[in-house]
Parts: structure tokens; C-alpha cells; sequence
């Protein structure tokens, strides 16, 4: 792509991307707990008694309470704490694919479902290092600007992707921008506001001559050769909508009433005494004489006059905030989809009870799962091509997605109990509470039932294990 041209399409795309990741940074705010009630304290929860200058109202506490990060981490952890298995039918590519995503699947999924619910949308870039091996990594969804087509396939045409890097042969900072299409990426590199001073990074690549092998020299362009844009996009939902548009405004409401709570029993401390007819004129005297004697002098003017001392104090309306802190933490679970560790004190629930409090989690995790398994297919399949299977783009992909969830043992041991004679082994062995890895535990079944059938057949453990030795 020439200059003139990424300018145009960077300014194109300035206005979505700002607002895209103005959107990202506000919930990132609050996933850190720095909540609009602390944007007076740069973003830290303080408590200050004497924050503001006023008489009956100086306490200005401001403490954010941390819902939405729970709400998120408890989806991340339902959903992704054990990746999803995939199976494409052939035992060998199983295992080649399992070790390609690598031990720490695991986390990048969980990762991939924090973006996703910050963001809308989180997304991976793969690539093949100079080993030959290939690598995926997640790109912080603020970087990432798509360009997609108005069909109704809504094709991913090319990526937009900026971000800072340092120069460290000058040591100032660098907007650098990858225009990625299905066969090249370009890079570009600017400082000043408005491109004006666009220009190619011209020592990103390196190029060569194919047939000689020799170096030609560096550029800033990258021929790929996966026949398609290697980003995958992970959207969290339909209209990729981040969860904190959900129920942002209950949290706001719940910090202000529960930091006017606190404010208030710090206020309540603030004591004023209004005295009238005051037989005195010195106030350091007035406080004198009521330390040491626990008496004021008054001045009376007869039996109807109001001499006396009154108190000014705060009233602190607890039951009312009470009850709307309690509705309005109610209300965020629910239209956050989430569990409220705090509403479920039965030690020893059923099944069903369990699957009731995990029903609006699983409604969400659900729609997540559904929406995450393209962007699987779409990594492994990416995979089975740096593989150079035949059929990878067509060859089925199944993915079993597995739930961490608290559920009662017993109970579902005895299910597994009165279904097992006419249950498969397979099934069994997934239902049981007891195993974490399925496959392990049919082969050990089946190792003890040949070991079985050998001691019933008069065989020694050296028969069966071909050790004559012992």
C-alpha cells in the first residue's frame, strides 16, 4: 500500500477506533476497580473524614467496589479454566494440534474471554518464527481496527493494527501501523497528529532471493503465505458489546449510596452545640468550664426564654440505604449474568439447586461458547494447514467444552451408579466425579479387565506383563 492511500484509510478509521477504544479503556477501568466515583483520586479508592470544607459535611470518601472484575474473572473461570478438547478425528493430529496450542491454552483462553467482555471482541495473530514452528499469540483488542466487507457474510477484508513502540536510537516514542491483508502486511511508523509525517519502516523485514537464497535487503513489507489474514476475532456477543454496558449505571448507584453511607457515619461524629443566652463571651472559657465542671453558665431572661444548649447532628436513614444497597447489588448479578457469593449459604445442595444457581451464568457462558467456537475452528484449522493436511479446511472439528462448577459428588456419583449397565464406558467415565481425564480412565478400565481375565484364567503377572524375570 502506497503512503497517500494508509493515510487515507488511517483517518478513515480514526473515529471508530477512538470510540471503540474508549469504550475498552472504561471498562478496563473498572475491571481494575477504579470506578468513576474515585475520578477526583486519579483513580485510588481513599477514605478522607475531612475531604470536603464544610461544617456538618466534610467527610468525602471514595471507595469503588469491585463488581465488575468479579463478574468478568467468574465467566473467565466457568468457562475457560479447562479449555476446550478438539477432536478432528485422527489420533495423531489430535496430539500434533494439543501440543501446538501449547500447556498454557488454558490461560489464553481465559485471557481471550477477559478481552471479550471488555472490549466486545478479543483476537489472536498467528505466525510461523524463524524456526518453522508456528505461533499464535492474543493482540490487546485496543490495537486492532478490522475492515470488513457490507455483505451479509461480513468478510474480514484486512486489519488495522497501531500501537507505541520505543525507538531506542532516539528514545521517543513511535505510532507504528500494520495494514494486514490475505497475502502481505505493511508497515508503517508516524509521530505527529494527522500522519503528516507517514513514512515506511523500512528495515521491519528482511527479503530474499528465492532462488539463491541471498539477502536482497529489508523493507516493510511481509508476504505472507496463509491465503488469509492470520487475526481471529473472538467476539463476546452479536454486536460485540462489552458487559459493562450492562450494568455500569448500578455500580455507579451503589457506590454513591454505600460512600454517602460511610460519609455520613463520619459526619455523624460532628457534633454542633447552638447555645443561646450564653452567660459568657469567650468560647475557649465556654469549653474550659465544661471539661473541668460539666456545667455551662446561662443567662436567663425569665421562664419563658429559650436559654439552653441544643446539638446540630447527622441523621443517617439506615434502613432505606440498606435496602436500596441490597436491591441495587441484587441487580448487578442479575443483569451482570453472575453469582452472588453471598446469597447462597446451603452447605449441602442438591443437583438441581446447583444447576439453578449456575443457570443465568451458563445463559452467558453459553452465548460466549457459542460465538468463541468459530474462532477455534478457525485456529486449528489455521494449524492443520501449517501441517499440510489435505482436507484441513474441511475436515470436521469437534470441540467438547468443559464447565468448572461446584456440584455435589454423592449425588452425582449415585446417578452414575444407576445408569452404568446400560451407560458406555465412555460416558461413564466422563460422568464420574471422581476423574479428570476420561481417556486415561478408560485405558486404565481396560488395563485392570485384561489383568482381570488373565488371574481368572490361571495366569500369573509375569504371563501377562512378559516379564519372566518378575
Amino acid at each position: 500500500m502506497e503512503i497517500e492511500a494508509m493515510k487515507q484509510l488511517l483517518q478513515n478509521t480514526d473515529a471508530r477506533r477512538m470510540k471503540f477504544n474508549n469504550r475498552f479503556d472504561k471498562s478496563l477501568r473498572y475491571y481494575f476497580n477504579k470506578n468513576d466515583i474515585t475520578n477526583r483520586n486519579d483513580g485510588e479508592s481513599k477514605v478522607n473524614e475531612h475531604g470536603k470544607d464544610e461544617v456538618m459535611r466534610s467527610a468525602d470518601n471514595r471507595v469503588s467496589s469491585n463488581y465488575h472484575q468479579l463478574l468478568v474473572d467468574q465467566e473467565a473461570g466457568y468457562v475457560a479454566t479447562i479449555p476446550p478438547s478438539v477432536d478432528v478425528e485422527d489420533n495423531s493430529l489430535n496430539d500434533e494440534i494439543k501440543n501446538t496450542l501449547g500447556d498454557n491454552f488454558n490461560l489464553r483462553m481465559n485471557q481471550l474471554v477477559v478481552d471479550a467482555a471488555n472490549a466486545g471482541v478479543s483476537w489472536v495473530h498467528y505466525w510461523i518464527d524463524k524456526d518453522g514452528q508456528f505461533r499464535y499469540g492474543i493482540v490487546p483488542p485496543d490495537q486492532v481496527t478490522p475492515i470488513y466487507s457490507n455483505d451479509l457474510d461480513k468478510k474480514l477484508l484486512a486489519v488495522r493494527r497501531t500501537y507505541s513502540q520505543l525507538n531506542p536510537d532516539d528514545g521517543k516514542y513511535y505510532k507504528i501501523h500494520e495494514y494486514w491483508t490475505d497475502t502481505d502486511a505493511t508497515i508503517f511508523k508516524s509521530q505527529l497528529p494527522g500522519y503528516s509525517d507517514l513514512s515506511e519502516l523500512t528495515d521491519r523485514f528482511t527479503t530474499f532471493d528465492i532462488a539463491t537464497g541471498m539477502e536482497l535487503g529489508t523493507g516493510n513489507v511481509y508476504h505472507h503465505k496463509f491465503g488469509r489474514i492470520p487475526f481471529i476475532p473472538f467476539p463476546k456477543n452479536k454486536y460485540e458489546r462489552p458487559d459493562l454496558l450492562k450494568y455500569k449505571g448500578l455500580i455507579d448507584v451503589y457506590d454513591n449510596v454505600y460512600n454517602g453511607f460511610v460519609n455520613d457515619v463520619d459526619d455523624v461524629q460532628q457534633v454542633i452545640l447552638v447555645l443561646t443566652n450564653y452567660g459568657g463571651t469567650d468560647l475557649d472559657e465556654f469549653m474550659k468550664t465544661m471539661r473541668e465542671d460539666h456545667a455551662i453558665k446561662m443567662d436567663s431572661a425569665g421562664p419563658n426564654d429559650k436559654s439552653g444548649v441544643d446539638t446540630l447532628t447527622v441523621d443517617i436513614p439506615v434502613e432505606a440505604r440498606n435496602t436500596l444497597l441490597d436491591i441495587t447489588k441484587t441487580d448487578i448479578f442479575v443483569h451482570g449474568q453472575g453469582i452472588d457469593p453471598t446469597n447462597f449459604e446451603t452447605s449441602n445442595a442438591s443437583g438441581v439447586a446447583i444447576k439453578m444457581l449456575y443457570s443465568h451464568l451458563e445463559l452467558k457462558a453459553s452465548v460466549t461458547e457459542s460465538y468463541f467456537r468459530d474462532g477455534v475452528n478457525q485456529l486449528v484449522r489455521a494449524i492443520m494447514n501449517w501441517m499440510n493436511v489435505p482436507d484441513a479446511n474441511s475436515r470436521k472439528v469437534t470441540q467438547t467444552w468443559t464447565r468448572t462448577a461446584i456440584q455435589n459428588d454423592i449425588e452425582q456419583a449415585q446417578v452414575v451408579s444407576q445408569v452404568a449397565n446400560v451407560t458406555s464406558d465412555e460416558a461413564i467415565a466422563k460422568g464420574n466425579p471422581l476423574v479428570t481425564d476420561w481417556q486415561q480412565e478408560l485405558e486404565d478400565r481396560q488395563d485392570n479387565i485384561v489383568k482381570s481375565d488373565g488371574y481368572s484364567n490361571g495366569k500369573s503377572l509375569e504371563d501377562l506383563t512378559g516379564n519372566e524375570d518378575g
